[in-house]
């Protein structure tokens, strides 16, 4: 039972001086003390009630209360018989403590408070492990098998009052029950913690809580790779399993209740297997692609293979798609991993990266606000080694006539279906980062879209070296494009941090401390005068400037540097220094 429903029994007279917020704890049970330090009777979740005998001066209220929240109960219920009013000291205590306070009227017998809560809470666990039973054997016998997840989502809210998700490790909604959808930001932040809480080992349902509303988080293991065995370390599934997210506080569950839940949990992962069986066509299909193209098959021979995929690959698309390549990383440092069980799994890297980057980039891929409605049905991923390589079959765009005009090629640019490369991991950084922790990186890379079969073993090069670049970058996760494979962007990652500090200080500290001394804004003018590609004018104008104080200033950075700017090679150097400071 919750302390709202004592408040709202006219029969108790309790009169609520503290706490409206913490009314829905729950009540597992009922004390009467006058005890200076109860603890050692209390367990949690009890309503205590006193007299006050404890109590001698103000300073005796703090003490008290500390006691019992320290404890852990749900409320307590301090009698007017002994001083009249509540002292001020006791309700001040429990605000500070965040504990529900009541005031019990004289002319209200403890006892009569006792006896309605003992009855209510033993007639609910009555009735709750009695209906368990019965939930339990029809969830059994309905199951996923008859209508996906949401069957047992609907039965958990129909039956138990409990709204519950299923989340795939990105926070991706994947069944819910009824039209309550689960907001984008609540579904990342929890697979955070789910993911962070399941690489610290801490043993499930992980409480998190969001936007003031708390859940319990329940794993959904893939039963089809078998159950974790406790001495695997963890990283090799916890980026690819699903969970349950349930909009309760199962901390004080019995267990009777919480093994309803594993039992969910178990029918659910009977779907997962499901759907991993039907992807199963597709990886193979990717896999075969994947080693024509690596050992330079005959582009007749790849065109053949992708119209036999076709059926499967290509639904509503056509025989003949634009193709792009991503490829995704996933490297785990030399740090000490946990296993299943919670122990440590002994150092060294040796989680099989590629199996894990190939669920994980399935599970970026099938986002229906990253590749469109129905991408599940179409992503094909491979693996290699290390790394994981999708084949991505994007609907092909009627270019525009000639005599359009500019309004058709902005049309035509705004219906790109391509993939880029920031959009990839747009809503999956945050909670991906948790379950990489301080030990993992994903890295991707995307290719340009081809035409044609002959176009994907350079599209797959392509996107081998984006991945590389977003491997040069500090994060946990990271992902670059083909566009950055044409600029300094690609060389300025691969420079050692100890030359790039040399070469930026050797080129701008010059200027850097001419500036902190006269404030002379020479680093501004020279990023201005490069970005107006050395136009005095247009630089002046842009800072404002009579040209001769431009010229000035420029002299200055010259004098200070030893450089020529009107020299190309001195220009780019600028310009790089610029770019890595």
């Amino acid at each position: 039972m919750r302390l709202r429903a004592l408040l709202e029994t006219d029969a108790l007279g309790l009169r609520l001086l503290g706490g409206e917020d913490e009314l829905d704890r729950s009540v597992r049970g009922v004390m009467t003390t006058d005890l200076r330090d109860p603890s050692r009777y209390l367990s949690g979740g009890e309503l205590v009630l006193t007299g006050l005998a404890w109590r001698r001066d103000a300073a005796d209220s703090e003490p008290f209360v500390r006691i019992l929240a320290g404890a852990g109960v749900a409320g307590l219920a301090a009698g007017e018989a002994e001083l009249g009013d509540i002292p001020g000291d006791l309700v001040a205590a429990c605000a500070q403590y965040r504990l529900p306070l009541f005031a019990v009227h004289e002319t209200v017998a403890f006892a009569t408070i006792t006896e309605h809560v003992v009855r209510q809470v033993s007639g609910e666990r009555a009735g709750d492990l009695a209906a368990v039973v019965d939930r339990h054997r029809r969830l059994m016998t309905s199951g996923p098998t008859g209508g996906g997840p949401e069957v047992v989502l609907d039965l958990l809210g129909s039956d138990l009052d409990l709204h519950a998700w299923v989340l795939s490790p990105t926070g991706r909604q994947i069944a819910g029950a009824g039209e309550t959808s689960l907001p984008g930001p609540v579904g990342a932040a929890l697979a955070g913690h789910h993911l962070a809480a399941t690489r610290t080992g801490r043993r499930a349902p992980h409480r998190a809580t969001v936007d003031g509303t708390a859940y319990s988080l329940f794993p959904i293991r893939n039963t089809g790779r078998g159950a974790l065995p406790a001495s695997r370390d963890v990283r090799e599934s916890v980026l690819s399993d699903w969970l349950l997210a349930v909009e309760a506080d199962a901390s004080d569950w019995p267990s009777a209740r919480l093994d309803l839940l594993q039992g969910v949990t178990q029918l659910i992962a009977v779907e997962r297997d499901r759907r991993d069986a039907a992807r199963t066509v597709r990886r193979r299909l990717a896999q075969e692609v994947l080693e024509l193209v690596q050992t330079g098959a005959p582009p007749a021979e790849i065109a053949a293979r992708l119209r036999v995929a076709a059926p499967v690959l290509l639904p509503g698309l056509g025989t003949a798609p634009h193709w792009q390549v991503v490829v995704a990383r996933v490297e785990w440092g030399g740090t000490e991993g946990r296993t299943a069980a919670g122990t440590p799994a002994g150092p060294g890297p040796d989680v099989a990266g590629g199996p894990v980057a190939q669920a994980l980039l399935e599970e970026i891929l099938v986002d229906p606000a990253v590749t469109g409605p129905d991408s599940a049905d179409r992503i094909a991923v491979a693996h290699t080694g290390e790394e994981a390589v999708a084949l991505v079959p994007l609907p092909a765009v009627t270019a525009p006539a000639r005599d359009a005009g500019p309004d058709a090629a902005r049309a035509e640019a705004d219906e790109d279906p391509a993939l880029h490369a920031d959009v990839l991991l747009a809503a999956v950084r945050e909670p991906l980062s948790a379950g990489l922790a301080d030990d993992g990186r994903l890295t991707l890379g995307v290719s340009a879209a081809v035409h044609s079969p002959e176009g994907l073993r350079g599209a797959l090069e392509e996107a081998r070296h984006a991945r590389r670049v977003a491997a040069a970058r500090p994060g946990r996760v990271c992902a670059a494009g083909h566009h950055e494979l044409a600029s300094h962007v690609l060389l300025l990652p691969f420079v050692p941090d100890d030359v790039r500090r040399a070469f930026t200080a050797r080129l701008l500290d010059p200027l850097r401390d001419y500036d902190r001394r006269h404030r002379a804004e020479l680093i501004p003018t020279l990023e201005a005068f490069l970005d107006c590609d050395g136009s005095w004018t247009r630089c002046a104008a842009r800072l404002h400037l009579h040209v001769n104080t431009l010229r000035y200033r420029v002299g200055r950075i010259e004098q200070l540097t030893g450089r020529d700017l009107s020299r190309l090679e001195d220009k780019l150097d600028f310009f790089l220094a610029l770019r890595m400071s």
